[in-house]
């Protein structure tokens, strides 16, 4: 299989398969499908519509809002979605990583998106992948969700902070990674899946418990700043200080 070609998106038939494909992801109730227009007004107010070809198949794409809090313009970075069989091969990181690079191009500074806390793969992946930073979390960030992968649950979510110029992302892009102070760790157990998918209420035990911990961290100053992931499929935020080059007064204080 060769690897996907990246690109920009800039067509309706380009933004008609991302929303297809964000239907097969999340399998959500038409009420909370994103259509093609905000694709569109994303590329148009200077946003990030990457797509990822394989042939002439979209098989992955990266959408990112143009945003601004407190006077400074960032990214949010709204929704990534790959293909089931090329989902696992680096394809998702090469799509940040493309944004990254367009976000630099631009002057910003910043991409931030919210990640749910019980993902275990996809924090490993923010976290120690990309590198970016958590130290807010918003319970029930989008409300009642269709989505069976919710699997009933209150949608919880963490604030990724991507700070792209930063030494810490510089370091760990280059393969040289910062070792940070752990001062704290939060365990995800790797049942959750399985719970949530029976409707099981250990499902959200384990939330309220990983919500409150969190919460507890991040008001005594501290970030999530690491991610490991054990031989039982369960995977630990890893807390300590924030990066020396991260702002300590976050745009988040300011919405």
């Amino acid at each position: 299989m060769s690897e996907p070609r990246i690109a920009r998106l800039t067509t309706f038939a380009e933004y008609d398969a991302c929303v297809d494909l964000e239907q097969q992801t999340w399998q959500y109730a038409a009420g909370e499908l994103l259509p093609r227009r905000v694709f569109f007004l994303a590329d148009k107010l200077g946003g990030h519509v990457l797509g990822a070809w394989d042939s002439d198949r979209l098989v992955a794409f990266n959408l990112g809002l143009p945003a601004q809090r407190g006077g400074v313009g960032y990214v949010h970075s709204q929704m990534l979605a790959v293909a089931p069989e090329f989902r696992n091969g680096g394809l998702g990181r090469r799509l940040k990583l493309a944004q990254r690079e367009l976000a630099l191009q631009q002057g910003i500074q910043l991409i931030e998106w919210t990640y749910d806390p019980l993902e275990i793969k996809n924090s490993f992946f923010n976290l120690e992948r990309l590198g970016a930073v958590s130290r807010r979390y918003e319970p029930d960030f989008y409300g009642t969700s269709t989505s069976p992968l919710q699997g009933g649950l209150p949608t919880d979510r963490l604030y990724a902070e991507w700070w792209i110029a930063s030494d810490r992302v510089a370091s760990l892009l280059a393969r040289t990674p910062e070792q940070g102070t752990v001062t704290a760790r939060v365990h995800v157990p790797g049942e959750v899946y399985r719970w949530k998918a029976a409707g099981d209420p250990q499902a959200a035990a384990a939330q309220g418990r990983v919500r409150e911990q969190l919460q507890q961290h991040f008001a005594a100053g501290l970030a999530a700043v690491g991610y490991t992931r054990q031989a039982d499929d369960s995977g630990t935020f890893l807390l300590g200080p924030l990066p020396s080059d991260a702002p300590a007064a976050t745009l988040q204080e300011t919405s």
